[in-house]
């Protein structure tokens, strides 16, 4: 205390020093003792009315503890009083079991009365009941079951009550009442069998449907009401609950996944097209079926159930498990097609589920892949692996064919133009079409891929083809006589070159959203490829130059000798030759019409010269020089006429061409 006091002294001298500490504010002394002297009393009034707020309130819980005392001494008196009452109440109540058995007696006898008329008209009740199932009455039925199901429920309910352990009288009941379980049972089914065909008893009688709902929520509040009586009473009838609502979506679903399964009607080994078929009876019957749930069975059905989302969630469900499942057979890819294009595309058209009359319940948007993404790609890579194996099984056939059209005795065929060629090209490039149109129904990345596919297998197969194309002429040198049409057909080979470019051009430009669009890497065998057809080409254009040079040796062998001097007509028979020859080469398509024309011309002039060369002539005087420098030119004049008139075949950039 004295501590505290003298740590206010010291405050109080340090707040005054503050104060004064100017000569001029002493004339203040008054005004300052005042204004602390307010403070003082402020602050006194303040603690003098917290200290009574705080005596107030200790004085109230004296008070209400005080009451407290008093009343639980109350209290213990009357437990007291309540406690000597109770032992005094025993054997009154010993007394009263007899009444209390009485009652229950009497509660049992008051519902074997009530229930009296149904109890003894149980067989007739039960007949007239299913009499009415037969006509269809569903909903008088039921009523009738109901009431014999009530009358049982209650004897056997006053049964448990009265003795619990007495399962002797329960099995007397439900014996008893043992028809009204099949009767149940018998209503079961009919409904089920209505649940089944509800897409056809919709739309020819409706009110049918809509007893079997009734009688299905009838089942679904008895269910209820007899579950919370066994929670209160432990008591529960026989055969309840019945779950009607809940096998009723089983049903459903069931019937959904059985008309899935139904619309495959054959086998691969029956009809090559089992799967298009099964797909297609799919989407029809899918679509009528969500149709009619839509605008006919929703309206059956109480708006809780929400029944046309729920079965088409049962449908898209059905489908998924189906597709799998065929997803999992051994498809080959033309299978493979059908059903990735009818999962990718056909599915959420306006052949199917995006059909406008569905809509807007139906939102395709939000629909769930039927395959996953696993699975899908899964057939996609079965699929090219497969197509790859037919491609180069189909262009090795083709090849086949192609080289026994060679030996044929008789000339290819030629097209509007007139140009020699063979159907190699065009089975190559359907084939190669008709593979790409069925990936393009499936997405542009498969379509792309396939492209890809066919150039790589493309370049493969030339490299066979050139092979092919050089024994052909190996062949045809160790007999020059056979193949008989060896010059046509070798100008076919060429002119399918170029055959092979267009198309190839072609199928580019078809197969790819702009023409100079297509990525590189898509297409890096595409130059090998036009490369690799212009080395076929040119080397057909060769094989054709070496057959007519076979012709001309001989006769290329008397240039620059004594008989050539003296009035030789070789150069006669090579022009005439070559003329003969360029006949049928005038069937070679352009450029290559134009090379072969100016490889035979530079050939020509190489021989020449080469003759020139050796020497074989040695002239004896100047007169002989000078013929033969006049035979030279006069040579060099039929050569050149020659050629000229071999070039006026071609025009190039629109121009005639010369050599």
């Amino acid at each position: 205390m004295e501590e505290t006091d003298r740590e206010a002294v010291s405050t109080a001298a340090q707040r005054v020093a503050g104060m004064l500490q100017r000569p001029d504010q002493l004339d203040k002394v008054e005004q300052y003792r005042r204004r602390e002297a307010r403070k003082k009393a402020s602050v006194e009034a303040r603690l003098k009315a917290a200290i009574q707020s705080q005596l107030d309130g200790v004085r109230t819980g004296l008070s209400q503890l005080h009451n407290a005392l008093n009343d639980v001494k109350d209290i213990q008196h009357s437990l007291a009083d309540v406690s000597k009452d109770w032992r005094q109440s025993i054997n009154t109540i010993e007394n009263l079991k007899d009444v209390k058995d009485a009652v229950v007696q009497h509660s049992q006898l008051a519902a074997a009365v009530e229930n009296l008329k149904n109890i003894f008209s149980v067989p007739e009740i039960v007949q007239e009941a299913y009499e009415l199932i037969e006509r269809g009455e569903l909903l008088l039925a039921h009523r009738k079951l109901m009431d014999l199901e009530c009358s049982r429920d209650d004897l056997m309910y006053e049964q448990y009550r009265m003795d619990s352990k007495n399962t002797h009288d329960m099995k007397l009941i439900q014996a008893y009442f043992t028809e009204v379980q099949n009767l149940s049972e018998q209503m079961g089914k009919q409904i089920w069998m209505l649940v089944q065909r509800s897409s056809v008893t919709v739309r020819s009688d409706p009110a049918q449907l809509v007893s079997m709902i009734r009688i299905i929520e009838r089942e679904e509040k008895i269910d209820k009401r007899m579950l919370d009586r066994k929670k209160q009473t432990g008591f529960i009838p026989p055969g309840r609950p019945k779950k009607w609502k809940n096998k009723l979506f089983a049903v459903l679903e069931q019937t959904v996944a059985n008309r899935i399964e139904a619309s495959q009607s054959d086998t691969r080994e029956l009809d090559k097209m089992w799967l298009v078929r099964h797909l297609e009876l799919t989407r029809k019957y899918v679509l009528e079926d969500l149709l009619v749930m839509k605008n006919l069975m929703a309206q059956c059905f109480p708006p809780h159930y929400n029944i046309f989302r729920m079965l088409q969630n049962l449908y898209h469900q059905a489908l998924m498990a189906r597709v799998e499942e065929l997803a999992a057979e051994d498809l080959e890819a033309n299978e493979i097609v059908s059903l990735l294009t009818w999962v990718l595309n056909t599915y959420r058209s306006e052949d199917m589920m995006g059909h406008p009359d569905l809509a807007p319940e139906v939102d395709v948007k939000a629909l769930e892949p039927l395959l996953s993404s696993d699975v899908a790609n899964m057939l996609l890579s079965k699929y090219m692996t497969t197509l790859t194996s037919n491609i180069i099984g189909w262009l090795r056939k083709a090849l086949e064919t192609d080289k026994k059209d060679w030996k044929k005795a008789q000339e290819p065929e030629t097209d509007q133009d007139g140009y020699y060629q063979t159907t190699l090209p065009a089975i190559v490039f359907q084939m190669f079409e008709q593979n790409l149109q069925v990936a393009a129904q499936i997405s542009d990345d498969l379509k792309l891929k396939v492209l890809k596919l066919c150039l790589q297998q493309m370049n493969s197969f030339l490299s066979r083809y050139k092979e092919e194309v050089a024994a052909y002429k190996d062949e045809h040198l160790k007999d020059r006589q056979h193949p008989q049409f060896y010059i046509q057909y070798m100008i076919a080979v060429v002119n399918n070159c170029q055959t092979f470019k267009e198309s190839l051009n072609s199928l580019k430009r078809k197969y790819t959203k702009f023409e100079l669009e297509m990525e590189e890497d898509h297409y890096s065998d595409q130059p090998t490829i036009q490369g690799t057809l212009d080395v076929i080409a040119k080397e057909g254009c060769a094989f054709l130059l070496d057959e007519v040079f076979l012709d001309l040796k001989p006769h290329l062998q008397e240039l620059m000798t004594r008989k050539w001097l003296v009035g030789s007509n070789a150069v006669d028979i090579i022009c005439v030759t070559i003329e003969d020859y360029f006949n049928d080469f005038a069937k070679i398509k352009r450029p290559f019409s134009k090379d072969i024309t100016i490889e035979a011309h530079r050939q020509v002039v190489v021989e020449y010269i080469r003759t020139m060369m050796q020497r074989r002539i040695t002239f004896k005087s100047l007169d002989e020089r000078r013929e033969g420098a006049e035979r030279v030119m006069k040579d060099a004049e039929q050569f050149q006429f020659l050629f000229k008139k071999l070039s006026s075949y071609i025009t190039w950039s629109g121009l005639p061409y010369s050599c």
